[in-house]
């Protein structure tokens, strides 16, 4: 997040650009100049024309095979080797050609604005006092103390920008690392306080989910044993009122527990979770041998939606517990397969199995709410749907598949 913070902003790019094209008419300048007034020696003109040809072409290239570092990062080797080679280059044109120092103030800003300042501002001063020498060198007339002037001028115009541009970026950077601490710390109090209110939330809940439930059941069955023996109607009808009273909180704790995030997918990934549940329990005993498969690639966490996520999670494992309980199965396996357009978990074992057409068995198992018609409820509410493939004999097979479609979020079910 910090790198992406400090990067350059739009103007600052578009200013890099200018630079960048300044350079190029000023090389078309020096070049153009070199071919209508130098009348004398072809061969030197011909060496210097293919000097500034190359001191182009290597500072065109270093656009995109050197690039100069981000903002408070080190220069790379490669680029510092660019910048000599152009330095190189540049110094010899300015031995052959004056013209070529016109490209010393693109070089200024483009080349050296990204090297830390202990470093740039004595390649400034070396490029300037090169200058210096170069125009006095060709000077024929009286002397001009522009010559010395102007060249000092803006190269200390440009060191000052430079030295200026730096400490502006290091004191963002200051200020953003500050930021991005003090929205760390934010944000872990905000989640502490969402921790402390769920707490509370859930305190209450409990209470009056089952604290008052429980303490009305335990005063009907306190009045219920009074009366047992004097008089039994009043006993019975209180352990009635005390039934009745525990399949209605029964049914709130069922409704509250479904409406919670499983804690499996709050510490970990959908996939994580699967693969946990076929590690050994280290029971006693342990049961059939469960392994895990994945097929596809999954998305980045928190891409599905959490109902979507926690009803594979609760469909699984339910499928598997029944797997425990009743198939007798000696191996299952579970298959999370990653599509583009849907997400499917299958639970597979080598059980007994059972006829899909004939109704389930009453019983205890069937009144416990967690069964086949539970998984099924589970995969509609994501939005999906849930088969089962099963014979005596043959073993069995649960799916829930859900549907997926894309948006600028994400993945969500559809």
């Amino acid at each position: 997040m910090e790198r992406d913070a400090i990067r350059p902003d739009p103007e600052a790019r578009w200013l890099t650009a200018a630079l960048h094209v300044a350079f190029v008419l000023l090389l078309g300048g020096a070049i153009a100049r070199l071919l209508t007034h130098d009348r004398g020696d072809g061969a030197r003109t011909a060496v210097t024309l293919v000097l500034f040809l190359l001191f182009g072409a290597l500072y065109l290239l270093g656009l995109r095979w050197a690039p100069a570092p981000r903002y408070g990062e080190r220069p790379a080797t490669r680029h510092l080797l660019w910048l000599s080679a152009v330095l190189a280059v540049w110094m010899v044109l300015l031995a052959l050609e004056p013209s070529a120092t016109w490209c010393t103030m693109p070089l200024l800003f483009t080349g050296l604005h990204r090297l830390p300042v202990r470093l740039a501002v004595p390649l400034a001063a070396v490029l300037v006092a090169l200058v210096v020498v170069s125009e006095l060198r060709v000077l024929t007339g009286p002397f001009n103390p522009n010559l010395v002037i102007a060249p000092v001028a803006l190269g200390t115009v440009a060191t000052a920008v430079l030295v200026d541009s730096r400490q502006l970026t290091a004191r963002q950077r200051l200020l953003i690392d500050d930021l991005v601490r003090a929205r760390g710390e934010l944000a872990a109090t905000e989640r502490h306080a969402g921790i402390l209110a769920e707490r509370q939330r859930l305190s209450a809940e409990i209470h009056d989910i089952l604290a008052q439930s429980l303490s009305s059941q335990q005063m009907l069955l306190q009045a219920a044993d009074r009366r047992w023996h004097t008089c039994p109607d009043t006993a019975h009808g209180h352990v009635r009122d005390a039934a009745a009273a525990a399949e209605r909180a029964l049914a709130e704790v069922r409704r509250f527990v479904r409406d919670l995030t499983p804690l499996d997918l709050a510490e970990n990934t959908l996939v994580q979770a699967l693969r946990a549940l076929a590690a050994p329990d280290g029971g006693p005993e342990p049961g059939p041998a469960v392994e895990f498969r994945l097929d596809g690639t999954p998305d980045a966490p928190g891409s599905l939606p959490g109902p979507v996520e926690a009803a594979l999670l609760r469909v699984t494992q339910q499928a598997l517990a029944n797997v425990r309980e009743h198939a007798g199965a000696a191996r299952a396996v579970i298959t999370l397969t990653c599509l583009e357009d849907r997400i499917t978990v299958d639970i597979a074992d080598d059980g007994r199995g059972f006829d899909t057409g004939r109704p389930p068995r009453r019983g205890r198992a069937s009144t416990r709410g967690h069964g086949l018609p539970g998984m099924v409820m589970r995969a509609r509410q994501a939005g999906g749907t849930l088969a089962v493939e099963s014979a005596p004999g043959e073993g069995t097979v649960v799916t829930m598949s859900v549907p997926l479609a894309e948006n600028g979020a994400g993945r969500q079910a559809w």
